[in-house]
């Protein structure tokens, strides 16, 4: 597992259980739209797997 993924918020974390706002928030995603680029590993797809309702994710190829 190389590579970056590239995640955006998606939908709003307003209503959403505290430990949906801290994987969020430790993502480093704070407001709408907002994309971020993380390493691809275990604990990062992890997270997303956590919140896939909320984010869009997708792999980017180096």
């Amino acid at each position: 597992m190389a590579g970056k993924i590239k995640v955006t918020l998606k939908r709003s974390m307003i209503g959403r259980p505290e430990k949906h706002r801290e994987v969020l928030r430790g993502m480093g995603l704070t407001k709408m739209n907002k994309t971020v680029q993380l390493e691809n590993t275990p604990a990062i797809r992890g997270m997303i797997q956590k919140v896939s309702h909320l984010v869009e994710a997708e792999e980017i190829k180096p």
